[in-house]
């Protein structure tokens, strides 16, 4: 892992407040908008941006229907089913409380890479990063689970349901490594608006709405920050600092919209969601292992002195 430079911190920061700012604009947005609709032109209006970034970079969209297929199962992974709901599960809790949840994602991604695949398999380490992360899902979730589970319990469980959809995303995207990242993400987001649409007119019947210019303005916020503006952001960082460097953005976004929720909108958290929030960053800590190991090598006393074995570090 190299380290990053100043301005690789300043794009993840910014990153951050993007992507927590969808949990903000989201909590504006169904003051006047049903769910389904809020995703539909959420998913639509950044398909289109990215689209025409695809083209105005001189690439274009495959002509493969297998490859569009895959954008479809994708668009339904990344986007369609989690976004749903997360946008339901926030018409439940608040967003500050929902931004918190959805940083479970990379725990359910190591527990299902570990159930799916043969290559990433769950080391002692990783099992109980998963174990602290999910004791502090247990500990939010409590005041819900001994009142006999509420509407806003199921709000919670609902965003859990979105960190699952994103980990089996993660997963399934793997293939797409060799393809551009900004054709990729327009080909999902282009699937995912079709499958959004049908959603939309049946269930939400969008056009008795008459929504606030507030209203308005947040739904074009999510769109072209948190959605376009976002993944362009997103897949600079990756380039210039790394996919290790990049996931640091999981511990920020929560950061984020917290301070957009509680600062802006007036959320109260409670107590024990900031304690869970804690477990979930420490099991997120202890998955991603460089805080150990940075604590290891910090501590490396002769071994002739203190007989410490060459296998002390190692994570």
């Amino acid at each position: 892992m190299s380290s990053m430079k100043p301005t690789e911190w300043g794009m993840l920061i910014l990153l951050s407040i993007f992507w927590g700012g969808s949990f903000f604009f989201t909590e504006i947005a169904l003051r006047d908008f049903q769910p389904f609709t809020v995703v539909f032109l959420r998913v639509t209006l950044a398909a289109l941006i990215l689209t025409g970034v695809v083209y105005m970079s001189g690439q274009r969209m495959p002509a493969s229907l297998r490859v569009w297929g895959a954008y479809l199962v994708m668009g339904v992974l990344n986007n369609t089913i989690p976004f749903s709901l997360i946008v339901w599960g926030q018409t439940r809790i608040d967003s500050g409380v929902a931004s918190i949840l959805n940083a479970t994602t990379p725990i359910f991604t190591v527990l299902l890479a570990h159930i799916l695949t043969s290559d990433e398999r769950l080391t002692l380490r990783k099992f109980f990063g998963v174990f602290i992360g999910f004791l502090g899902v247990f500990i939010m979730m409590k005041p819900e689970l001994n009142d006999g589970f509420s509407w806003r319990g199921l709000g919670q469980v609902a965003v859990l349901g979105a960190a699952v959809s994103y980990g089996l995303a993660g997963i399934f995207g793997k293939r797409f490594k060799q393809r551009s990242p900004v054709v990729n993400s327009a080909g999902m987001l282009i699937c995912s608006s079709f499958v959004m649409l049908p959603l939309a007119i049946i269930i939400d019947s969008p056009w008795i709405l008459s929504p606030s210019l507030e209203s308005v303005a947040a739904v074009f916020g999510i769109a072209i920050i948190s959605t376009a503006m976002a993944y362009l952001l997103y897949f600079r960082i990756l380039a210039a600092a790394g996919a290790t460097n990049v996931l640091l953005v999981t511990f920020l976004i929560p950061v984020s919209a917290l301070f957009l929720g509680v600062g802006v909108l007036g959320e109260v958290i409670k107590v024990l969601e900031y304690i869970g929030m804690g477990c979930i960053f420490l099991g997120l800590i202890v998955i991603d292992g460089r805080a150990l190991r940075w604590i290891m090598n910090c501590y490396n006393p002769p071994a002739d002195k203190y007989l410490i074995s060459r296998s002390v570090g190692r994570i």
